[in-house]
Parts: structure tokens; C-alpha cells; sequence
């Protein structure tokens, strides 16, 4: 006697064919912790999914608290793209700090979730740092000049 799949309910299924419920951005920046600033706008968040989802064809991004910190303390240049969402803060609250040392540019966006997906990953991913690379070099300049300009917490 096999084993038997259990029926998944039709609302589950039918989420899994389509994809995750995508949330608006007016609903994924409630979830944010206190220390997500400079918060990247809806504009410059879709300009950075696009730019990680770029970077990530051609290998040219770092993922994970650990690996960016690492090329960070390497001196490896990018832009450092955090996740607004992440719980507990202490995880990665030193990269900030890290990179305003370092004059590395850096921006939070709302959502791990999005971050991860667009890094070509299914795991949520906190941070990721967006090396330069021709192929991508007019919207990596684009995004790099409008988190440049973000206002830098106090």
C-alpha cells in the first residue's frame, strides 16, 4: 500500500500556480523595523528589484549578512540593498555603519521576500550588495545616483 497525498484546499493550490499574493507597498512598509532609513520609495524599490534581478544573472551579487560583510571589509564597491523586514534587528543593524564607513551607498526596501525572489532565490534574503558590471551599467547608475541622494539617518 502506497502512500496517499493529502488534498490541499482549492485557495492553496490555486496560490501555488500563480505565484505568492503579492502585497502593495503601502502594506509591506507597515512591517518595517525602526532603524530601516533611508526607506527606499515604490520607484526606486522596483528600480533596485530590477537591478538585483539583473546583477544576479551575470553572478555579480553578494548575498547574505555574512558574505556582504566580508566583501564589504574586502572593500569590494556596490550599492548595499537591506530588507526592511527583517526580525531581529541585531542580525545586520552593523551593515549600515559598515558601509556610511566606507562610503558604500545603501538603501532598505520593504520586503526580505521580494529581495530573495529577485536574487533568482527561493529563500527570503536581508541583505545584498549589487557589484557594478557593464552589461547593466545605465540602471546600476541610476539606482546607485538615487540612493546616493536618500537622506542619511542621524
Amino acid at each position: 500500500m502506497g502512500k496517499s497525498k493529502k488534498e490541499k484546499p482549492e485557495a492553496e493550490v490555486e496560490e501555488e500556480t500563480t505565484g505568492a499574493v503579492e502585497k502593495s507597498y503601502g502594506e509591506l512598509i507597515v512591517n518595517i523595523n525602526p532603524i530601516a532609513q533611508p526607506l527606499a520609495s515604490r520607484k526606486l524599490s522596483k528600480k533596485l528589484y530590477k537591478c538585483v534581478k539583473k546583477a544576479a544573472k551575470l553572478k555579480q551579487i553578494r548575498r547574505g549578512v555574512k558574505e556582504v560583510q566580508k566583501f564589504i571589509n574586502k572593500g569590494e564597491k556596490g550599492i548595499v540593498v537591506l530588507a526592511g523586514d527583517t526580525l531581529p534587528i541585531d542580525v545586520y543593524c552593523h551593515l549600515p555603519i559598515m558601509c556610511e564607513d566606507r562610503s558604500l551607498p545603501y538603501a532598505y526596501i520593504p520586503s526580505k521576500v521580494d529581495l530573495g525572489s529577485s536574487a533568482g532565490s527561493k529563500r527570503p534574503t536581508c541583505v545584498i550588495l549589487i557589484k557594478p558590471h557593464e552589461e547593466y551599467q545605465e540602471a546600476y547608475d541610476e539606482c546607485l545616483e538615487e540612493v546616493t541622494v536618500l537622506p542619511k539617518p542621524l
